[in-house]
């Protein structure tokens, strides 16, 4: 049991994107049946790397090579998608994966990433607002009266009343809303004062709460599995530093989040025992039958995908031998 995510961060140093890309599509279909619950895809925008700016494309291209594989788009910043155009997109990729798809929907926190659309970030918790509301009426398949236009989106997402949907977020003000329109929410802090805020502003909008996911502290979010793990942390310790430096740079120094790592270098990364690590394939399948899924990242930091391959294909026969 594996959960498996691509950021899609294609850096100089790294393999080629048409080569990423190719490989990731080709991983989903090859793991679906191998013990993976899900994939996961996530957004930015502007970056060096070349991160995935648009996940419901390569969505949409997994989609169409699996069957029963879900797939979680997360976090997609609502703040700098037009809502019609959204929930046009949303409703025919429901339609192309059956329903496989969901969303967790954040408000994006890089400035150069609101330059980048035009959009004030000052104003990005009213616009997400106004936003969500917009596209959650959207994908119920009636038309909407909104800014005195008429907005009907066609067709109509296959999951009736739209796919399954989240806010993601660390705060207060993300736990608000999604209590405010009745979505589940998945946190990036570990905070039982979130948890007990979201569901208290659940209650009080008359709604039992939604599905909740918080990080569990200590466990690792990227895992590699290998025979030998010296060796190992020679061959990917560049790319996982890269994914590191760069994911955490995004942050300006917010440790609140649990896949963040102030690593500078390879040893540093590799001592720290945080969220980067390198299992031993009998080491992951007691993880495995501890009930948690190994959080993969197989192309991390842009490993070449003939590097990648066999690490997946040892997660997969520890997912066997638990």
């Amino acid at each position: 049991m594996f959960t498996l995510r691509f950021d899609m961060r294609a850096p100089q140093a790294g393999a080629p994107a048409a080569d990423l890309y190719a490989a990731a599509i080709d991983m989903c279909s090859w793991a679906e049946t191998r013990g993976a619950v899900i994939a996961v895809l996530s957004e930015h925008h502007a970056t060096e790397d070349g991160h995935l700016p648009v996940p419901h494309i390569l969505a949409s291209a997994i989609a169409a090579r699996t069957k029963q594989l879900a797939i979680l788009l997360a976090a997609v910043p609502i703040t700098f998608w037009d809502p019609v155009r959204l929930a046009e997109e949303i409703s025919v990729l429901d339609i192309i994966s059956r329903g496989r798809v969901s969303y967790a929907f954040g408000i994006g926190h890089r400035a150069e990433e609101y330059e980048h659309f035009g959009v004030e970030k000052h104003e990005r918790g009213k616009l997400a607002d106004e936003s969500l509301a917009l596209l959650l009426g959207l994908l119920t398949g009636e038309p909407v009266d909104h800014g005195g236009r008429r907005i009907h989106v066609t067709p109509a997402p296959a999951t009736a009343g739209g796919p399954y949907m989240l806010v993601a977020g660390g705060s207060k003000a993300a736990a608000r809303r999604a209590a405010k329109f009745g979505l589940g929410f998945i946190s990036q802090t570990d905070s039982p004062d979130l948890k007990e805020f979201y569901e208290a502003k659940c209650r009080a909008h008359g709604r039992e709460p939604g599905v909740i996911q918080f990080p569990v502290p200590g466990a690792p979010t990227t895992v590699f599995v290998a025979d030998d793990k010296r060796a190992a942390w020679d061959e990917l310790g560049p790319y996982l530093l890269h994914d590191a430096v760069t994911a955490a740079s995004y942050r300006h120094g917010d440790d609140s989040v649990a896949s963040i790592s102030r690593a500078d270098t390879v040893t540093e990364l590799r001592g720290a025992q945080g969220p980067y690590r390198i299992f031993t394939v009998d080491e992951a399948a007691a993880y495995i039958r501890a009930g948690k899924p190994l959080p993969l990242l197989p192309l991390c930091g842009g490993v070449p995908p003939e590097v990648a391959w066999p690490y997946l294909e040892r997660a997969v026969m520890a997912a066997e031998r638990a």
